[in-house]
């Protein structure tokens, strides 16, 4: 085994912080880029873009997940289910808020914006941010406190981040829309491709439709 190899593996060990932020610099990055590949309105690869999700991943986000997870562990000790359960409702309130508030006021910063479009981009987006992370990061952190070693937390936490910066990532693009707009957005899209513009194949929906036509046209003869 290679002298560096040895000296790398084990600064790793030692240094838990070290390997989160090693993965969040390739973790961020990645995902921002996997988002930019679902977006048909970009024509190519923003990778400044990218390099700013890695800045704030592996500088910004890093050392606040060692850090809570190391105050998560002082402030409920135990490793039972139930405390693993108590610690990942407990981050949702202490912890989750701060870093969904640094990711928007970091990347956004990084992007050159003034501070109050900063503070307006945090304001439209922080709480229907947070109703998702209520729903995804508590089955992760459930598992990550109830069975996974404490020197590993930050590998597991980053590598369930790719998932939701990809989120991240799709919620910061749309500029000045919650959540609810994006959905319903997204809602009139697919009905507009699948079924108010596109003809009915199947004989039977195909008859059904006539029959339906009919009798609208047959109460508007009444109703006149």
């Amino acid at each position: 085994m290679s002298p560096w190899y040895r000296a790398v593996r084990s600064v790793l060990e030692k240094h838990p912080l070290v390997r989160g932020m090693i993965t969040y610099s390739v973790v961020w990055p990645t995902s921002n880029l996997v988002q930019q590949s679902f977006d048909k309105t970009r024509k190519k690869y923003d990778y400044m873009e990218a390099t700013r999700y890695a800045i704030v991943g592996t500088f910004g986000m890093a050392p606040m997940v060692f850090t809570w997870l190391k105050a998560a562990v002082w402030l409920v000790p135990g490793t039972t289910i139930k405390h693993a359960i108590f610690k990942a409702y407990l981050e949702q309130i202490l912890f989750a808020p701060l870093g969904q508030s640094q990711f928007y006021l970091g990347i956004t910063l990084l992007e050159g914006k003034a501070w109050k479009d900063c503070v307006q981009e945090w304001k439209d987006k922080i709480i229907p941010t947070w109703k998702v992370s209520v729903w995804f990061w508590p089955f992760i952190q459930i598992i990550n406190f109830g069975y996974v070693p404490e020197r590993n937390r930050v590998v597991v936490v980053s590598c369930a981040s790719f998932v939701w910066t990809v989120f991240l990532s799709y919620m910061h693009h749309f500029k000045g829309q919650t959540l609810w707009e994006i959905m319903h957005h997204k809602h009139r899209e697919w009905r507009r491709d699948h079924w108010e513009y596109e003809p009915l194949d199947d004989p039977a929906l195909k008859g059904l439709e006539d029959e339906t036509d009919e009798t609208n046209i047959e109460n508007d003869d009444k109703k006149a």
